[in-house]
């Protein structure tokens, strides 16, 4: 019968260990796995592809272009249209030539002009000289590359924030449940020594009756909010929102030194340097579009007539072809081309502006994220020696009430202040951490 017992007690304790397994997920895995489901770094990957099928649209331009043409007519003749055009002979005409020629010389009476023709032909163009407007808007696109890498580059470094913030907010919701689980605990085992020592006081129960139902309030409040954090870290890492997570990462208790060096680049800078250039090589295309083209062109043409269908590829037909350099001017654009060069330049003109906006606000930003690190850590040590002042302080406030020399009322004031240090330690660990990740973000 023990034996059965002993191998009923197996299987349960696997099915037990089964259904608390939890996917051990570390900070770099959760970074990684975010990275590869953010549909923003997907639409960033998608910009790039299609500043680069621009540049193949616009490089395209460079090269020679083949048209071809094919056209079928039929003449018709206004007075009667269901017949072909002909003209008619006037018979004194043949005795003029008879006479001329000195003998006999018969002419129809009408003859046919061919009513069908049929012209095919194929010209070749290649540009030699544009003055500028290819080249001008082949470095415009690239530029527009070049921009679209950048911004790449910047939704990679804000994807990438986002997910370490997730990261840690999720672990600092882990350990405010254990903190408030640990206080809700220490508060039961307050109750347990006043009520063990006999009559318990009747203020002192009623109050550690109030602190207990209020722990335990803040202890499923905690819960809730670790719950909705592993939730969201879930979603955006891609991972099965039933799967159990532990995330291995602690907070650190040290932090070493920036060593940030001075900003002199970020992306955000590249994308708008390069926006500027794009829109200025814009401007110049379209100025050089009242400029000339100078090709080279080349023709073929085939053209076939006859009264009728049956006849038309007989031997009355025709061949032309040609080359030679071709200078196209253009005369009158109505204002357009510079008009929309205006357009570009005063775009240019506006990212420039951003662009000095964006340096003078990225670099405060960057030096108050170094500020902010560097205030935190020097005030980290001072608020763990005040932390464990506060648990010492606990502890003697506890042992006194145990033993009936103080009330529920100081012990959860003392109990209180203890909670509060170590939500604000854990707080000032989190901040320390993304004021680190802001100045990756800005200036890695």
């Amino acid at each position: 019968m023990r034996k059965i017992n002993y191998a009923m007690f197996a299987v349960l304790a696997c099915l037990v260990s089964n259904t608390s397994y939890a996917m051990d997920l570390s900070l770099n895995d959760a970074v990684d796995m975010i990275l590869d489901e953010s549909q923003d770094l997907k639409k960033a990957d998608a910009n790039i592809k299609q500043a680069e099928a621009q540049l193949d649209a616009v490089n395209a331009n460079r090269w020679f272009k083949i048209d071809g043409t094919a056209t079928y007519m039929n003449l018709i003749d206004v007075k009667n249209p269901t017949k072909s055009y002909s003209v008619d002979i006037p018979p004194e005409l043949g005795g003029m030539l008879s006479q001329i020629a000195g003998q006999t010389v018969s002419l129809p009476t009408s003859i046919d002009i061919p009513d069908n023709m049929f012209m095919a032909g194929v010209s070749v163009t290649q540009p030699i000289y544009t003055f500028g407007k290819i080249g001008n808007a082949v470095r415009g696109v690239k530029s527009a590359i070049k921009m679209a890498q950048a911004s790449h580059e910047i939704t990679r470094r804000e994807v990438k924030y986002s997910a370490v913030d997730l990261y840690w907010t999720a672990k600092m919701t882990d350990e405010i449940v254990k903190i408030s689980r640990a206080d809700l605990q220490e508060a039961r085992d307050a109750r347990r020594s006043l009520t063990s020592v006999g009559r318990a006081n009747r203020s002192n129960l009623v109050k550690i009756e109030s602190d207990i139902a209020t722990k335990e309030i803040n202890l499923s409040n905690a819960e809730f909010n670790r719950d909705t954090a592993h939730r969201m870290l879930k979603i955006l890492a891609g991972i099965d929102i039933n799967e159990e997570l532990n995330l291995t990462d602690e907070f650190p208790d040290e932090f070493p030194d920036l060593n940030a060096p001075e900003l002199t680049s970020t992306p955000q800078w590249d994308a708008l340097n390069e926006q500027i250039q794009m829109y200025e090589r814009n401007a110049r295309s379209q100025r050089a579009n009242a400029l000339p083209t100078l090709a080279a062109t080349a023709s073929y043409n085939y053209i076939a007539y006859g009264p009728n269908m049956a006849n038309m590829f007989g031997s009355d037909n025709m061949q032309s072809a040609y080359w030679g350099l071709a200078l196209q001017v253009p005369i009158f654009s109505g204002g357009a081309n510079m008009a929309n060069a205006t357009v570009q330049a005063m775009n240019a003109e506006s990212a420039r502006q951003d662009l000095d906006k964006s340096k003078k606000m990225t670099t405060e930003e960057y030096n108050r994220a170094i500020d902010q690190y560097n205030h935190l850590r020097g005030n980290l040590q001072t608020l763990e020696n005040a932390r464990d002042l506060a648990a010492k302080a606990y502890d003697f406030s506890s042992e006194r009430f145990a033993s009936g020399q103080t009330s529920a009322v100081e012990l959860a004031e003392v109990s209180a202040g203890l909670y509060q240090l170590d939500m604000a330690l854990l707080q000032a660990k989190y901040n320390i951490l993304m004021s680190a990740e802001s100045v990756k973000k800005l200036g890695e």
